[in-house]
């Protein structure tokens, strides 16, 4: 019995072996395994053309969960997409006002915190241009999509927030080191205020949104904005210590809230160096294993692997069948598999499943499985 493969979301297998599956209906079927059996037409590469198909089959009385699925992949991009423009134009605003007041303020901390959002504003360029090339189709150059550019700009966002790291210390030392004046105290609270509630909103609209759509680099983002917000924070403290005659209470609050960026720039280096490596929830590999051993006729899970493709996943199993069944019937499974795990699995939007005779290729783990 060959093995069976069923894949959505890429191009369809082309059947290696020549095979043409024969059934009931009287039809040939010499394409590759689609998420659907039973009919006789390809699914298309691109999310314009799955819709198409998925429309269609709807029309004509076919019914799956397809629109379902790229409904929630374009919504995941749109929702991206929206959340950083808004996200952009909100930063903007408050490094503007806080670049006003600078002018009149004199002050080289409120300045830093204003360079810090403008900063943060801008990795949401990158970001952007991530989503946008996300919705490009996979080539025969990009097979998997474009959507690891999302990953990319992830380590752009570690980059720029290291970097604030080190200019927030820098600007702290010198000023310990070289005193300078600050005038207009009570504006240079105002607008750190304005600075810490602006970085909070975004902060905490950049990181919900990446996790309902999955997207480690917008949370990242988010955790960047935080960060300043954090930056903001240390600037109305130590203008109320100046405000008491210690003029070195700013520069020792922005020490300390350097500590506290480089603490977030750890956790975003951890989450995107994951994202980076492949590396997925263990619990999510355990519903996945769950959901194909419901799946009748499948005898053993021999391997299972999934992987980000930016704020979707892509999975690849094994499975094993009994000898006896034939060809057809494997198929069938390997579509119900499928099926399965599409249902099951949130943000998965693909699946390859391999189909194997019970016993074939016979590894360690297999006969631990069955003595």
């Amino acid at each position: 019995m060959g093995h069976q493969l069923a894949g959505r979301g890429a191009r369809d297998h082309e059947h290696d072996h020549g095979q043409e599956h024969v059934h009931d209906d009287g039809h040939d079927h010499g394409h590759a395994h689609g998420p659907d059996h039973g009919h006789e037409h390809e699914h298309p590469a691109t999310a314009l053309g799955r819709l198409r198909h998925a429309l269609s089959d709807f029309f004509g009385g076919h019914t799956h969960d397809a629109v379902d699925q790229i409904d929630g992949v374009l919504e995941a991009n749109r929702a991206g997409q929206r959340t950083l423009v808004i996200s952009l134009v909100g930063l903007a605003a408050t490094a503007l006002v806080q670049g006003i007041v600078v002018a009149f303020s004199g002050s080289v901390a409120l300045l830093g915190d204003a360079l810090h959002n403008v900063a943060d504003a801008l990795t949401a360029v990158p970001l952007l241009v991530a989503f946008a090339l996300a919705r490009r189709p996979a080539n025969r150059r990009f097979t998997y999509g474009y959507g690891r550019a999302e990953d990319l700009a992830g380590l752009f966002v570690v980059l720029v927030m290291a970097l604030s790291s080190v200019l927030a210390a820098y600007e702290a030392v010198t000023r310990l080191l070289h005193p300078r004046p600050v005038f207009h105290l009570w504006l240079v609270a105002a607008a750190a205020v304005v600075g810490f509630v602006g970085n909070e909103v975004v902060a905490e609209y950049r990181i919900r949104t990446g996790r309902q759509i999955g997207s480690a680099a917008l949370v990242a983002d988010g955790l960047h904005a935080r960060t300043d917000g954090l930056t903001s924070l240390a600037v109305l403290l130590g203008a109320g210590g100046v405000a008491l005659g210690w003029h070195w209470a700013d520069p020792v609050v922005g020490l300390v809230i350097t500590v506290a960026i480089a603490s977030s720039l750890r956790s975003a280096v951890i989450q995107v160096g994951a994202r980076l490596m492949d590396a997925v929830d263990p619990q999510l590999v355990d519903r996945a294993t769950e959901a194909l051993s419901t799946v009748d006729e499948i005898e053993l899970v021999r391997e299972l692997r999934i992987r980000w493709i930016g704020h979707t996943m892509r999975a690849e199993a094994d499975v094993a069948v009994s000898r006896s069944l034939s060809v057809e019937t494997a198929h069938d499974i390997a579509h119900h598999a499928e099926e399965h795990l599409l249902t099951l699995v949130p943000r998965l939007t693909a699946a390859t499943i391999h189909v194997s005779p019970s016993g074939a290729h016979t590894t360690t783990a297999d006969k631990a499985s069955h003595p």
